[in-house]
């Protein structure tokens, strides 16, 4: 990527990236859940929020800096050190603390897992940049939707399947699937929003809005061992439901932002989100996945950060899709729609309707929270017994 000559090769090496970090995140989920007993699990998946979530807030800043100062290669440049140090320590002190089964991949599985989610993602960033009517995005939304289905279909049917769905049968794990879904909606649209509203109506530069949204990332990635221990000792609902409730009130503050909006509300806002966003999370998860049968927990694991993946995706295009719907709106009553107030002012109403959608999908969250119980795995409850 540091190297590409043009985009296509860019492309490529972002690919590889991808692939890489979709093993090592679901990976890191399965060895903590094979480590560490059920009553310690909360606090090692906190941990796990803290690097998940601290890096992405950091991130955008740093990037910021090393844009204005370097070439955008040094992005790709800085990170190699940092990821040869990794593969040397995992080489040395890594160890299989699983049994290895060598099951069989099943390639068909792997080609319409590809085309459906790939097709789902794809289609739905592209209606948030040009809308439903495209035909490519309509054929390619189809065709993931098919391939999905297939997907689905062989997994039921295979005796190793590639993802197994009958994690689905556990009743707390398929209403977390629910729950981070989403929340993983809430969270990538509003990290694009956001920074869409500091540049286009309060007019701050890139690297300021990074700033704006530093305190509230490093607040939540703080957050996620607290919640992690709160857990072990509560359990979920102490956590998932009061997390909730804070991200419906966060959300509905920021239905009220405009051009005379200041930064420190946004600031104080947004850390509330983030606060609410970590009470959620990795307490959500752990509860589903502690439910599943150790067998199903790499599957699991696999299903939820797929899971978060497409639900970026689909929310970030409703979320673009009614902002700009509601600034159409907007200046189509305008008295002089090209007038650079009426603009800002359309661009500020839509994204007000974006966050609108944004707290009722999340009052639905809310309710079927009251549901969430913590849950056990059928090995913890023979061991209880």
């Amino acid at each position: 990527s540091a190297v590409s000559p043009e985009f296509g090769v860019l492309l490529v090496g972002r690919i590889i990236q991808a692939i890489g970090t979709g093993m090592l995140l679901p990976l890191v989920m399965n060895v903590i859940m094979t480590i560490y007993p059920p009553e310690k699990r909360g606090g090692a998946m906190g941990m796990l929020g803290l690097v998940v979530m601290f890096a992405p807030a950091i991130g955008p800043t740093i990037s910021g800096l090393i844009v204005d100062g370097l070439s955008w290669r040094w992005l790709f440049y800085l990170v190699i050190p940092f990821a040869l140090l990794s593969i040397i320590i995992g080489a040395a002190v890594l160890k299989n603390v699983s049994e290895v089964t060598k099951p069989r991949v099943d390639l068909l599985s792997i080609v319409l897992s590809t085309i459906g989610f790939g097709g789902i993602v794809y289609g739905f960033s592209s209606a948030g940049e040009h809308g439903w009517s495209e035909p490519e995005v309509i054929w390619t939304i189809a065709a993931g939707g098919v391939s999905l289905l297939l997907f689905v279909w062989r997994q039921l049917l295979l005796k190793q399947p590639v993802m197994d769905l009958r994690a689905f049968r556990y009743p707390t794990f398929a209403l977390v699937a629910v729950l981070m879904f989403v929340l993983m909606m809430t969270f990538f649209s509003s990290a694009i929003m956001l920074p869409i509203f500091m540049q286009g109506v309060l007019m701050v530069t890139a690297f300021k809005s990074g700033l704006i949204l530093l305190p509230g990332g490093i607040v939540n990635g703080f957050m996620a061992p607290v919640s992690g221990k709160l857990f072990d000792k509560f359990g979920p609902r102490v956590l998932v439901i009061p997390g909730l409730a804070i991200a419906v009130i966060s959300l509905w503050q920021f239905t009220r932002f405009d051009e005379a909006t200041s930064t420190g509300f946004l600031v104080a806002v947004h850390i509330a989100l983030m606060i609410g966003i970590a009470l959620v999370m990795m307490p959500a998860q752990t509860a589903g996945l502690n439910q599943l049968p150790s067998h199903l927990h790499p599957h699991g694991t696999a299903i939820l950060n797929t899971l978060q993946q497409v639900s970026g995706a689909i929310g970030t295009a409703l979320y673009i899709s009614i902002m700009s719907g509601g600034q159409k709106q907007y200046l189509s009553g305008a008295s002089d729609p090209q007038a650079p107030a009426e603009i800002v002012k359309g661009l500020a109403a839509g994204i007000n309707n974006a966050f609108w959608f944004g707290v009722i999908i999340a009052l639905v969250v809310l309710v079927l929270g009251l549901f969430l119980r913590k849950g056990k795995s059928p090995e913890h409850e023979q061991a209880a017994g």
